[in-house]
């Protein structure tokens, strides 16, 4: 149903929009129109009606279907727990086993990752729409939306390096049971995610690639089989890391996932205020041999507990458990004023914070951790186990157990 904003309809939004802590467009704009749906209509057939700066406001219930976001909309609904994007019946989650039980280390809870690659999902953001979009050619959105369903997504955000979208906001809703992400975007500029849950996706539960500028906060990424939050510049091709020109990950609660947040080939941006708990990992950065290099970027005033679930092993990285922050190939990162607790395991990539060989040999370089309150990590507050790495320094950290000694 499509209405211009009434004083009523202008109302409702801003209702939905203050109780995700969004600021409303002033009164100015209010010649953009809002689209309507309720349960038995399709989000997706709203969101190819609306033009661009039009809202898509979904109304309490459950909508089993993908959708595919190509212009510059919001996608707004009434709250987390009252509307609910998640997979047709027999498509879900469940039909790909990203995550099965495994056997328990030190009495937690296990999980293997069929997925391939580092802590980072599979290279699968490449579809056949997106790579039409980038060559210039008009995509609909129901075309795009048989990939996105076909990728096994949920909401699907896809704009190009020549024509990024600028203006692409989710709000207000939840995205759970999806075989892959449950929100993937690519090719944005300022795009805007919060008050969401993701949950029970099989791969990230909020993935951003080839993107800038983006504000991902106030939302809970729960039980995804791969990371809560997933940064990076691009999974599918080799090359540097991104200028994410500034990039905000804060306030959100991450627990259950594999990883609570990784950025990988990725620089420039703040992952503040989050609560990271109950993961394999917390919080990762991953680099490689490319430049520029991953980096560059602030890890501060986080809660990072108990991150003690147990992932197996892949090909490429070993088993995680008990791992607050792992830096790995990264560079001019500043991990500070955290919370650091209870993050106990056996693995190789076990401690508070842990500075890790790179896989293909570079060398972390003048990270620093500072001002740090550690507790309780297992079997150290601080690991350096770099032992290429140079410039890095660690001051100010209350903690008790460093390798090697000497860095509390």
């Amino acid at each position: 149903m499509l209405v211009r904003h009434s004083k009523y309809l202008a109302g409702a939004v801003a209702v939905a929009a203050l109780g995700a802590g969004v600021m409303v467009a002033p009164a100015a704009h209010a010649a953009a129109a809002v689209h309507m749906v309720r349960p038995g209509q399709s989000i997706q057939a709203a969101v190819d009606a609306a033009a661009e700066g039009d809202t898509v406001m979904v109304m309490p219930g459950t909508y089993r279907e993908s959708v595919q976001i190509t212009r510059n909309v919001t996608l707004m609904g009434t709250g987390s727990g009252q509307v609910t994007i998640t997979a047709p019946a027999g498509q879900g989650a469940q039909a790909a086993p990203t995550s099965v039980p495994a056997a328990t280390t030190a009495g937690q809870t296990a999980t293997t990752t069929s997925t391939t690659g580092a802590d980072t999902g599979t290279a699968q953001t490449g579809t056949q729409a997106a790579a039409k979009q980038e060559q210039g050619t008009a995509v609909s959105g129901t075309t795009t939306q048989a990939a996105c369903a076909a990728a096994g997504h949920g909401v699907c955000v896809t704009g190009s390096a020549a024509r990024p979208l600028t203006a692409v906001r989710i709000m207000s809703l939840a995205v759970t049971g999806f075989r892959a992400d449950g929100i993937d975007a690519s090719g944005t500029d300022g795009m805007v995610v919060r008050g969401v849950l993701v949950k029970d996706n099989g791969a990230q539960g909020i993935s951003q690639e080839r993107s800038t500028r983006a504000v991902l906060r106030d939302n809970r990424a729960v039980d995804n089989g791969q990371s809560g939050i997933f940064v990076a510049n691009l999974v599918s091709a080799e090359g540097g890391a991104l200028d994410t020109r500034g990039t905000v990950i804060a306030d959100n609660t991450l627990t259950g996932n594999r990883i609570g947040v990784t950025i990988r080939r990725a620089r420039v941006l703040t992952v503040e205020d989050n609560s990271v708990s109950g993961n394999c990992g917390g919080v990762f950065v991953v680099g490689d041999e490319n430049n520029p290099k991953a980096g560059d970027l602030d890890i501060r005033n986080n809660q990072i507990t108990e991150n003690n679930r147990f992932c197996a092993a892949t090909d490429r990285l070993p088993a995680i458990q008990g791992t607050g922050v792992l830096l790995t190939g990264a560079e001019d990162t500043r991990v500070t004023d955290n919370t650091i607790t209870g993050n106990s395991g056996s693995s190789p990539m076990s401690g508070g914070v842990v500075l890790y060989p790179s896989q293909v040999g570079v060398a972390n370089l003048r990270d620093q951790v500072s001002g740090n309150r550690f507790t309780g990590n297992v079997p150290a507050d601080i690991a350096d186990r770099d032992t290429k790495g140079s410039g890095n320094t660690f001051s100010a950290n209350s903690c008790t157990v460093s390798e090697p000694a000497g860095r509390c």
